[in-house]
C-alpha cells in the first residue's frame, strides 16, 4: 500500500522531497535567466530605437568660422558617444559643462544673425501696424494705447480739414472755414475722450470708443460730401 501511495504521489520520503526542492530551484533559476534575457533584449531594442530617433533628429548646422565649425564637430562626436552609451537626452554635470563651453563659442558668432532676424521681424510688424492704422511707419510713435486706431483716424480727419480750407475758393471759402473750425473743435474733444477712456474699465472704455467711432464716421461723411464724394 505504501509503494502504491508513493507511485500516486500521495506519500513521499526524504529523498523525494529533496529532488522536488532541487527541481523547484532549477525551474526558478531558469525563469530568472529567461526574464533577464528578455529584459536585456528589451533594453537593446529601446536603445536601438533611441539611437535611430536621435540620428534622425541631429542635424549639423552650416559652420560659421573655424572656431564654430570645430565646436560643432566636437558636439556631434559627443552626441554620437552619448547615443552609444545610452545617455542621449539626459542632462548630466559633464553634459552641462560641455554645453556651456560650446555656447561660449557659438553664441557670439550667431548673435548678429539673431539680432538681424529680430530687427527684420520688428520692422515687418511695424509696417503691418502702420498699414492697419493708415499712417506712416515714422508716425507710429504718436499713436499708442488701446485707442491708437481712433487717434490715427482723428489725425487723418484733421489733415482732411486742412485740405478743405486750402482747396476752398470764392464764396465757399467762408463756409469751409466755419465748418473746419467747428470740426476741429469737435476733433479736439474726441481726442480728449479717447485719452480719458484709456484709464477706464474695459466695458466703459469699449462703450466710449464706440461713441467716438460713430462721431468720427459722421464727420468723415460730411467731409466726403464737401469734397464732392457721395456717401450713399
Amino acid at each position: 500500500m505504501r509503494r502504491l501511495a508513493r507511485r500516486r504521489g500521495t506519500v513521499t520520503h526524504r529523498g523525494c522531497r529533496r529532488c522536488a526542492a532541487g527541481k523547484a530551484r532549477a525551474e526558478k533559476r531558469i525563469r530568472r535567466q529567461v526574464d533577464k534575457a528578455a529584459r536585456k533584449a528589451e533594453r537593446a531594442q529601446r536603445a536601438e530605437a533611441q539611437q535611430t530617433e536621435a540620428a534622425n533628429q541631429v542635424v549639423t548646422p552650416t559652420p560659421v568660422g573655424k572656431k564654430a565649425a570645430k565646436a560643432l564637430r566636437k558636439a556631434d562626436k559627443q552626441t554620437a558617444k552619448a547615443i552609444k552609451k545610452g545617455e542621449y537626452g539626459t542632462v548630466t554635470p559633464g553634459n552641462a559643462k560641455k554645453i556651456i563651453k560650446i555656447g561660449k563659442i557659438v553664441v557670439p558668432v550667431l548673435a548678429p544673425f539673431a539680432l538681424r532676424a529680430a530687427s527684420s521681424a520688428r520692422a515687418s510688424y511695424d509696417r503691418s501696424r502702420a498699414r492697419r492704422l493708415g499712417v506712416g511707419v515714422d508716425e507710429l510713435g504718436r499713436f499708442t494705447g488701446r485707442g491708437a486706431a481712433l487717434h490715427a483716424r482723428i489725425a487723418g480727419d484733421a489733415h482732411a480739414l486742412r485740405d478743405l480750407r486750402e482747396q476752398a475758393t470764392g464764396e465757399e471759402r467762408g463756409a469751409a472755414e466755419t465748418y473746419a473750425a467747428q470740426a476741429d473743435a469737435r476733433l479736439a474733444q474726441l481726442t480728449s475722450a479717447v485719452r480719458a477712456a484709456e484709464r477706464m474699465p474695459a466695458p466703459r472704455r469699449k462703450s466710449a470708443h464706440r461713441a467716438v467711432n460713430q462721431e468720427l464716421t459722421r464727420i468723415e461723411n460730411e467731409l466726403l460730401t464737401r469734397f464732392g464724394v457721395p456717401t450713399g
